[in-house]
């Protein structure tokens, strides 16, 4: 046997066996008679880049009414206003990722994100009493690994698990999150036809971190299919198809939830849209695709959600941003055997500087329920109607309308076209108005 072969046959050899070649690259010179060659033998899974992310977000909101702080949102979890009205008194949030990727194309990534302060309402001083409120402390809200490029999958292949929020969407000025799948699981993302789909299985505990761990669990889960940017003329569809499922009280409870989102221009117009229909049965009645530890339902329960929300650039110092949001009962809806929920909102802002902008808020919502005492209302609450209207004043470093950070000074004034109604929104005074004062902090990177 020639020495070029000996070598070459040593080679092949220590590769099949993953012996050598632990840490760096080597570089063998080869000679047979006259002639010589280098070959360069590369370890595939070396480290070829390796690197941190940290993203934020802050949420502060100095809130005061009639004299002291207040744990009240007048409605707007439930589409009933749309002013500046979240009862975080300090939320924080930071994600860290750690991305590395290898010699042979595969990447990793290592997700965390943890908040603290998100639905506490108290103002806290420095005293350390905040230990005491086993509320809103430093949670881990996300954890996962993610990889990609695997070569028996393929580069625009990743699998990932752990606990995240997966495919998450939510109203511009209602602020609720309408669509996400949060909990812990697993799942696959790829490309067809250029195109991002998915699948993944998502699992969440109602009554997690409340009972006892010998408690009988009522774990419900959720079969997520995606399938996003397929070209619509005018825009992109996303297309989420959830399979859910809880056991309960020996029983099986089963739900199905669907829906389209089309992204797009602001109908024509210079600006951006997102318009949404969703369809929930059973466990998915909560909007068919908004999945977490809330869910569940029975087989009569079965709903529609129509929203409609985006910005428009109407001169270089206007911009308008909007939201339009119907959710209605088709058979029962959480305990209610006709609910229906709609809000018109708008906020227009001014720039008047690189710096400074001026921001009005406006909204108009309705609540129809058929049987008020099921929710333990009395009679005449069967139907809410509300006005919220707020002006504002962002000081910022960049007076766009998504520009942050800034700081906001706003005056809200929420409206109640009954006492009854006043009540449902959690004004108990007597009255059917009240006026809220507050500087709200906002800043994410």
């Amino acid at each position: 046997m020639k020495k070029v072969s000996v070598i070459a046959a040593a080679v092949a050899t220590a590769l099949a066996s993953g012996y050598v070649f632990a840490e760096t690259d080597v570089a063998l010179d080869v000679t047979s008679g006259d002639s010589a060659m280098e070959v360069e033998v590369k370890n595939p899974t070396e480290v070829v880049s390796d690197g941190w992310e940290v993203h934020g977000y802050l949420s502060s909101n100095v809130r005061k009414v009639d004299g002291t702080t207040s744990d009240n949102e007048f409605g707007k979890t439930d589409y009933l206003s749309a002013g500046t009205h979240g009862k975080s008194t300090n939320q924080v949030e930071f994600t860290v990722k750690k991305h590395t990727e290898h010699n042979n194309g595969v990447w990793s990534d290592y997700v965390i994100r943890t908040e603290y302060g998100n639905g506490n309402s108290y103002a806290y001083s420095s005293s350390g009493s905040q230990k005491n409120n086993t509320t809103a402390q430093l949670e881990i809200k996300e954890a996962f690994v993610e990889i990609g490029g695997l070569p028996y999958f393929g580069e625009e292949t990743s699998i990932w698990a752990g606990q995240r929020f997966l495919n998450r969407a939510s109203g511009l000025l209602s602020g609720e999150f309408w669509k996400q799948s949060s909990g812990i699981g697993a799942g696959l993302q790829t490309k067809l036809a250029g195109k991002t789909a998915g699948i993944a299985y998502v699992m969440a505990d109602p009554d997690a971190g409340s009972a006892s761990p010998n408690a009988e669990r009522t774990t419900l889960s959720s079969f997520d299919l995606y399938y996003y940017g397929v070209d619509a003329g005018i825009g992109s569809l996303d297309f989420d198809l959830k399979l859910g499922h809880q056991s309960l009280d020996g029983a099986d409870d089963d739900g199905l939830g669907a829906s389209i989102t089309l992204n797009s221009s602001y109908y024509g117009l210079d600006g951006w849209t997102q318009t949404a229909v969703g369809y929930g049965k059973g466990v998915m009645q909560n909007r068919g695709v908004n999945f977490g530890g809330w869910s569940g339902g029975n087989d009569d329960a079965e709903s529609l959600f129509l929203t409609s929300y985006g910005v428009v650039n109407v001169t270089d110092n206007v911009q308008i941003g909007t939201e339009a949001t119907y959710f209605t009962s088709l058979d029962q809806l959480f305990g209610q055997d006709d609910l229906t929920r709609w809000i018109l909102a708008a906020r227009p802002s001014y720039k008047l500087n690189d710096n400074l902008r001026l921001e009005a808020t406006a909204s108009y919502a309705t609540e129809e329920l058929g049987d008020p005492s099921a929710w333990s209302r009395g009679e005449n609450a069967d139907e809410t109607k509300i006005i919220n209207l707020e002006v504002a004043t962002a000081f910022t470093v960049n007076a766009d309308y998504f520009g942050r950070p800034q700081i906001k000074p706003y005056i809200s004034y929420v409206r109640a076209d009954d006492n009854d109604s006043a009540k449902v929104i959690g004004i108990n005074t007597g009255e059917k108005d009240q006026v809220i004062f507050g500087v709200h902090t906002e800043i994410w990177f």
